[in-house]
C-alpha cells in the first residue's frame, strides 16, 4: 500500500525538519504513487530526461558518472530522504546516473507538476533551494577531499560523513550501521584504487577507529576518526523532506 505523507516514517527521524499540516497536504497532492525496485536497478540514466522525480523512502543507492573509457566516478551515496531527479527537472537531462544498491521504495512525483506545485507553495520551493545548496556544499567538500586529503584522511572523512548521516536517520545501533556498499564504490567515490582502499581500511581497523565488514560499518572512535579526516563538528541542522 502507498504510504500516506501524514504517516511517513521519515518524519520521525532526527534528520528532517517538521512539516506543517498544510505542507503535508501539499506533498500528498504532489505525490502520484510509490515504486519498489530491486538492488541493481537503474533509477535514472545519465543524459536521460525522466518524467518523474523521486524521494528515497527506504533503501540506499548511489549516483555516478561514467567516462568514455568505462571508468566510473561515484558522485555521492543515496540515503533515505534524498530527493532524486532535480537536475533533470531544471536542466532538461540528468548529468549522472542513479542506481539502487539495495531494494528501494521510492515516492514518485510528476515532474510536469513541479512548477505549479512551487508556485502554490513557496515554503516547498524554499526547501528545494535549501537541498540544492546543501548538495553544492557537499560537492565542494568532496572536491577538497579529492585534491587535498591523502588516502587515510579521505576514507576517514567519508566514514565520518556516512556515520553521522546514518545516525541522524536512526540507522545506528551500538555504534554500528548497515552499509551495503562495496569497497569499489568507496574507491570510486574518492578516486582511489581498490587495493589502496582496502589497505587504508585495514589501517583504520588496526588503529581501532572503524571496521567495515560484511555490509556493516562499526565506528569505535568517532573523535579519532574525525581528527584523522580533519572533519569539523557540524551543527544539528534538519533537512527538509520533499
Amino acid at each position: 500500500m502507498t504510504t500516506k505523507c501524514e504517516v511517513c516514517p521519515l518524519r520521525r527521524r532526527d534528520a528532517f525538519a517538521p512539516l506543517t499540516k498544510d505542507a503535508v497536504r501539499a506533498m500528498q497532492r504532489f505525490k502520484v504513487g510509490e515504486m519498489t525496485v530491486d538492488a541493481g536497478t537503474p533509477l535514472m540514466l545519465e543524459g536521460s530526461n525522466s518524467p518523474q522525480l523521486y524521494t528515497a523512502l527506504r533503501g540506499m543507492g548511489l549516483r555516478s558518472k561514467t567516462l568514455q573509457n568505462g571508468r566510473r566516478q561515484v558522485v555521492n551515496l543515496v540515503f533515505p530522504g534524498d530527493f532524486l531527479g532535480l537536475q533533470a527537472a531544471l536542466m532538461g537531462e540528468m548529468g549522472h546516473s542513479i542506481e539502487a544498491t539495495t531494494k528501494m521504495t521510492l515516492c514518485v512525483f510528476d515532474r510536469t507538476e513541479m512548477w505549479s506545485f512551487f508556485r502554490q507553495d513557496p515554503e516547498r520551493a524554499y526547501a528545494l533551494t535549501w537541498l540544492a545548496a546543501v548538495d553544492e556544499h557537499f560537492l565542494g567538500e568532496t572536491i577538497t577531499t579529492l585534491g587535498q586529503r591523502d588516502a587515510l584522511q579521505s576514507i576517514a572523512w567519508a566514514l565520518v560523513k556516512i556515520y553521522r548521516r546514518g545516525k541522524s536517520l536512526g540507522m545506528v545501533a551500538d555504534n554500528a550501521m548497515t552499509f551495503p556498499y562495496k569497497q569499489q564504490d568507496l574507491a570510486d567515490t574518492l578516486g582511489l584504487s581498490l587495493v589502496h582502499t582496502n589497505k587504508t581500511l585495514t589501517k583504520l581497523r588496526e588503529m581501532q577507529c572503524a571496521v567495515w565488514s560484511d555490509g556493516v560499518l562499526q565506528v569505535n572512535d568517532l573523535d579519532k576518526l574525525s581528527d584523522i579526516g580533519m572533519v569539523d563538528p557540524e551543527p544539528a541542522v534538519q533537512r527538509p523532506i520533499m
